[in-house]
């Protein structure tokens, strides 16, 4: 099956380079180019495309407003193309928030050494994201991060999105459903099963494609006073992670901040990976320490889950709770296996709820779940289940 793509930039050199390396991937066809985001709007319209590719600064609309509208008319997974800065890393999470499902640094050499590579990555990634189930997650109802105001209140959910239905390609007039494209069968999971309330040492969670947006729905619905402290891995560039950790902050009642090295566990503390790095979890101090080592290029994914909840299994022997949330491949899978192994406590997202249910169904698969929620059930959940 051929995967169509719109490409959207206000660079016509670039448009004709990414269209050139799409194209003779085989699995890949371009079939049109906007220059715009309002042109783009339009062309979704006409050309029905799979996947649509998003520059951030154009004229007439920029890129976070067309994103924007894709979601309201007709969803469909969109991938940002993003500078790897702090202004950038904030563009490009304020698209994610629109709808985007992931994003790719837009210089071509600071994600591939060779244009064998090049085209690689661009392949799978385009084709990853075909994949992706966007609008599963409603846009977070949250204050402005202007300031994190003292003692405020759960904000309400927000309201289940209406998905409208695609219409047929270059038939606007007569809609027509387009076939979810294939994915790998899930689990059957029991339904109802819940794990006992108990006193945890700290909280793990880890995630990628569309977890910035997940995070904030759990983290944001936890109070300040959270009884365990909290380590997020969330696969992200290390230009990206120190926009990120500020933001979440500014949204949740809990503190967040991007980990740095000896920072100590505390209750109500969630502690970030820093991007392009990895973080263990020792056991020392009252509550626990991070430890911060130098990315290794041994490790597909800086930072890593496996390392994080392998340290975690290692330092708090059964008293871990490991949660997995959406994201493309398997990783966490091995550190949930050792955690289970200690005697800890793995929960994961389900598939309806997530953009792509890779990481947790991987975990689910093998058989290491514990229970299987919704992404808006996790923060009551947590609330609940740790003492």
């Amino acid at each position: 099956m051929t995967v169509s793509v719109l490409v959207v930039d206000d660079s016509g050199f670039f448009r004709k380079r990414l269209t050139e390396i799409l194209n003779a991937s085989g699995k890949i066809k371009v079939v049109g180019a906007a220059n715009n985001g309002r042109e783009a709007i339009e062309l979704v319209e006409r050309f029905n495309p799979d996947v649509v590719t998003m520059d951030y600064e154009m004229p007439v609309m920029d890129g976070i407003s067309a994103v924007r509208e894709i979601m309201r008319r007709s969803p469909r997974p969109v991938l940002m193309f993003s500078s790897l800065t702090y202004e950038g890393a904030r563009v490009t999470l304020d698209a994610l928030e629109a709808g985007a499902v992931d994003f790719l640094p837009k210089n071509f050499e600071e994600i591939a050494r060779s244009s064998s590579e090049l085209q690689r990555i661009l392949k799978e990634r385009i084709l990853d994201v075909a994949g992706s189930r966007p609008g599963t997650q409603p846009p977070p109802s949250s204050p402005s991060p202007a300031s994190k105001p003292v003692g405020k209140t759960d904000s309400e959910p927000a309201p289940a999105r209406r998905q409208p239905q695609r219409p047929a390609a270059r038939q606007p007039a007569k809609p027509a459903a387009r076939p979810a494209p294939s994915r790998p069968q899930a689990p059957r999971q029991p339904v109802g099963r819940k794990t006992p309330a108990r006193q945890y040492s700290v909280v793990g969670i880890g995630t990628s494609t569309g977890g910035p947006i997940a995070l904030q729905r759990v983290l944001s619905a936890l109070p300040a006073r959270f009884p365990a402290p909290l380590v997020l891995v969330q696969h992200m560039p290390a230009s990206f992670t120190p926009a990120f950790a500020e933001r979440l902050n500014k949204l949740c009642k809990i503190e967040v901040r991007q980990a740095e090295d000896g920072d100590e566990l505390k209750p109500g503390l969630a502690l970030l990976a820093p991007g392009g790095k990895q973080m263990l979890v020792e056991n020392r101090g009252q509550y626990g320490r991070v430890k911060i080592l130098p990315g290794d290029g041994r490790v597909n994914y800086r930072p890593c889950v496996d390392v994080t909840f392998g340290s975690l299994a290692k330092s708090f022997p059964g008293k871990t709770l490991g949660l997995i949330l959406t994201g493309m491949g398997a990783d966490g899978k091995d550190g949930c296996r050792l955690m289970k192994q200690s005697g800890s406590v793995v929960w994961s997202q389900d598939e309806a709820s997530s953009v792509i249910y890779g990481m947790p169904m991987a975990v689910a698969n093998a058989d290491l779940t514990d229970e299987v929620l919704s992404l808006d059930d996790i923060g009551p959940r947590l609330i609940e289940g740790v003492r």
